[in-house]
């Protein structure tokens, strides 16, 4: 019996071309900016659209098959679950971070109808409880 659920399921667009990295223990981690949007009509009856950013995050295998795969514009189903994280900048001011740690990644085509991507779906890597902060590159 599950005691809660932490589970985001995103569609939309790439917004910048997906960046590979390794964390100094060797992992690899791919996160990207990514644009869901959603319209609707105003008091007036007109049409508006509000976009939001996500940042996405993946690791490990995940991590090489998006980098390798994905570009900005592409259309991705992303599912996984809401991180919530700080650090501190170069600059001492802390910062506060909320991303999507995804477990699956599927392309749903790109904005240009090029349908010529693999679909890619991957387990979620382990994670422990109070991995160390100095592990993740950004």
């Amino acid at each position: 019996m599950a005691r809660s659920v932490n589970r985001a399921t995103l569609v939309g667009n790439i917004g910048q071309d997906p960046e590979l990295r390794s964390t100094p223990g060797g992992r690899n981690v791919c996160s990207f900016r990514m644009a869901t949007s959603e319209a609707y009509k105003d008091s007036n009856g007109e049409w508006k659209e509000i976009t939001d950013w996500h940042t996405v995050v993946c690791w490990d295998n995940l991590a090489v098959q998006v980098a390798e795969n994905f570009r900005k514009g592409t259309k991705v189903y992303v599912e996984g679950k809401i991180k919530h994280r700080s650090y501190e900048g170069k600059d001492g001011v802390t910062r506060h971070v909320t991303e999507v740690i995804a477990n699956t990644v599927i392309s749903l085509g790109s904005r240009k109808s090029n349908d010529n991507q693999e679909k890619e779906s991957y387990d979620e890597p382990e994670f422990e409880e109070g991995t160390p902060d100095d592990d993740v590159p950004f």
